[in-house]
């Protein structure tokens, strides 16, 4: 499900508006009569899409910010015309969404990554793990390959030759502590910590379960990772003003300040 917000920041002020289908229609896409639209997902993404609404707001250009608690609602708000735009995915799970579900959608720039990390109150070094040792990873295809590749790196697991974020459990070549995978729902691993030996966590659950992947991880992900999140339009709206200057924004000094601060390198922008 999802939660809306009503608020319309325009010009450092906030507006609460009536509704007005004919001036929406028909106003510039960024003024306060027709704010542009943005998706985005509750936590990180959204605390940072907060920041950069602001930054915009200095130049008189408005955003209304619709916040959903999955994966899978924003992409189809943007495709039945919802939202304008969204930003919460990364490159492989757009590219498995468009197969998946035939959106016909294009990646306008970067926004930021949040780093996936493996953690754990059990062991201090992933080398420690048990045998048997049971570790959680997420269940949706691509942040579970993304998963498998990071413990593969820390030499946890083997897996097949050329093996990309596709992976999966059936992938696993070596497993010489015969370690157990748990797939479960992505927002739900953190609250699951206690009840495993490990667990691959993204920066986007890990912060807000007091989490940080570069201080508490036993892995980290690089900055080079393929993982970092876009803004995403429907095809034909990826070269629109609008949308060039929401990915701009990512960019200004003070999106940077503010993610560095407040996430101490869990969130990287524009990795």
């Amino acid at each position: 499900m999802l939660t809306r917000r009503s608020l319309i920041i325009a010009g450092g002020a906030t507006l609460l508006l009536p509704v007005a289908p004919r001036a929406q229609g028909s106003a510039e896409i960024g003024t306060a009569a027709r704010p542009l639209r943005v998706g985005v997902t509750a936590g990180v993404h959204g605390q940072v899409l907060e920041v950069v609404r602001d930054v915009l707001a200095r130049e008189n250009f408005a955003l209304k910010i619709t916040e959903f608690a999955d994966f899978i609602q924003p992409n189809a708000a943007l495709a039945a015309g919802e939202i304008d735009v969204n930003t919460y995915q990364h490159q492989p799970f757009l590219d498995a969404q468009k197969q998946q579900r035939g959106y016909d959608f294009v990646p306008v720039g970067k926004t930021v990554l949040t780093v996936m990390g493996v953690f754990s109150r059990k062991v201090k070094a992933l080398a420690d793990l048990p045998n048997g040792a049971r570790v959680a990873i997420p269940n949706d295809p691509t942040n579970g390959g993304r998963a498998l590749l990071l413990l593969a790196k820390a030499g946890v697991i083997g897996l097949k030759p050329g093996a990309d974020f596709r992976a999966t459990v059936a992938d696993i070549t070596e497993n010489p502590k015969r370690i157990r995978i748990i797939e479960l729902e992505a927002a739900s691993i953190a609250r699951s910590l206690d009840d495993v030996d490990a667990a691959a966590i993204t920066g986007n659950y890990a912060v807000p379960a007091g989490l940080n992947p570069v201080k508490d991880g036993l892995a980290v992900e690089g900055a080079d990772s393929v993982y970092t999140v876009l803004v995403v339009t429907r095809r034909g709206d990826e070269a629109k003003p609008w949308a060039l200057k929401l990915a701009r924004a990512y960019a200004d000094p003070a999106v940077k300040d503010f993610v560095e601060k407040t996430f101490g390198g869990a969130v990287i922008v524009g990795a």
